[in-house]
């Protein structure tokens, strides 16, 4: 079974888990509000992804986030500020059984999971 990271009312995750529903694809949803957030899944996603790929600068939560850290924003800090503004995460992110993915391409997804 595939685990999808992310937040449940995202668009962009409603988009992903109806493309794996519909192509009968076993998976959960681990929703950062509501399950919670591991660091150790934030080191995996940084060494995979790059941690600048884990900040969504087009959400909310960016745009709302203090200046000061956005200017001095690096992969000292990125980690910390990620693990205390979970929605500030690029989603979904699916990183188990040999997949890795962030952010919902229907075209990857195709080539992923055919």
């Amino acid at each position: 079974m595939i685990t999808v990271y992310g937040i449940k009312n995202c668009d962009t995750m409603k988009k992903a888990l109806k493309w794996l529903a519909d192509h009968n694809i076993e998976h959960k949803l681990h929703d950062y509000r509501v399950d919670g957030l591991e660091a150790s899944f934030l080191e995996k996603a940084e060494a995979q992804f790059g941690w600048e790929n884990l900040v969504n600068k087009r959400s909310t939560t960016w745009r709302n986030l203090n200046e000061d850290v956005k200017k001095t924003l690096s992969k000292a800090t990125a980690l910390s500020v990620l693990a205390e503004n979970p929605t500030l995460i690029k989603r979904p992110i699916i990183l188990q059984e040999g997949k890795a993915l962030i952010g919902f391409d229907e075209k990857e997804y195709q080539a992923v999971f055919a």
